[in-house]
């Protein structure tokens, strides 16, 4: 784990802003890409980008903080806008981008769903390179483990710390003991999602169903991914699931009822730039 990329000085840049910026361009030219097809020019991808991003990173950021007030930021306020350290939840800023596109679809005149539908695309491609910059920071790091992909964390990491808090290791080890590398496994689900996403959204004609199979298939893989989280105990959990387990049952059911609404109405997409719902 290397968590800084590079410095200049007093500017230290790292891995995870590095990647959440490779993420937010991989999104955009993934847009600009379909975008050639259905009527959606580069302008219009590039206002689009710049919406879910400040929206996605303030609710995001917002989230994390809200979860964490008590243990880390209520004596350190300041360090609430310190996103290159990490501290983001998914969730979070998934919610506060999808109000952003409802607002960026009803000032533009486009109908939600084929807007969302679009939008959702460059979801999961941005979500994995986005995790690969949580491994090389550090955090959401995995559990214990002695599986063959286990990776082990520098003294002084996020695992390391947990893990000593824990009383699993003294300070006297040189890092972490084996854990899941959880931050891997996600990125690797999200870049097959993105695969099967950008085959669907091309070759359906159905207005919802690219949302409905994205909403069903994150939030179970989220779902069981969580439970190879290692750092569950510093999150909030109730009756042995976390907050993000919680929140992926009403989006599986949300992805759910739209796939059944798609099927018994037949959307169709004929002009997606264009369409009124």
């Amino acid at each position: 784990m290397h968590s800084i990329c590079f410095s200049l000085g007093p500017l230290t840049i790292r891995w995870y802003g590095v990647f959440m910026a490779l993420g937010f361009i991989g999104a955009l030219l993934n847009w600009i890409w379909q975008g050639r097809r259905n009527g959606y020019d580069s302008q219009f991808c590039t206002d689009l980008i710049f919406w879910v991003m400040v929206s996605g990173i303030l609710g995001a950021r917002a989230a994390y903080v809200m979860a964490n007030w008590t243990e880390q930021y209520a004596a350190h306020p300041m360090d609430i806008i310190r996103i290159d350290q990490g501290g983001l939840i998914f969730y979070g800023g998934f919610v506060a981008a999808g109000a952003a596109v409802t607002i960026f679809a009803k000032r533009r005149g486009i109908g939600l769903l084929s807007l969302l539908d679009f939008v959702i695309t460059s979801v999961p491609l941005a979500h994995a390179l986005g995790r690969i910059g949580c491994f090389l920071n550090g955090c959401c790091f995995g559990c214990v483990s002695n599986v063959p992909l286990a990776v082990c964390f520098p003294k002084g990491s996020f695992a390391w710390l947990e893990q000593f808090r824990q009383h699993l290791i003294d300070s006297s080890a040189p890092c972490s003991l084996g854990v899941h590398p959880v931050q891997l496994y996600e990125s690797a689900y999200n870049f097959v999602l993105f695969a099967v996403l950008a085959v669907v959204f091309r070759r359906t004609r159905r207005v919802g169903l690219t949302t409905s199979i994205y909403l069903m298939s994150y939030s179970v893989g989220r779902f069981v991914l969580e439970f190879f989280r290692g750092d569950r105990p510093e999150r909030v959990e109730v009756g042995g699931l976390s907050i993000g387990q919680f929140v992926s049952i009403p989006v599986f059911v949300v992805g759910v009822l739209l796939l059944i609404t798609v099927v018994l109405q037949g959307w169709s997409v004929a002009t997606r730039a264009g369409d009124n719902e």
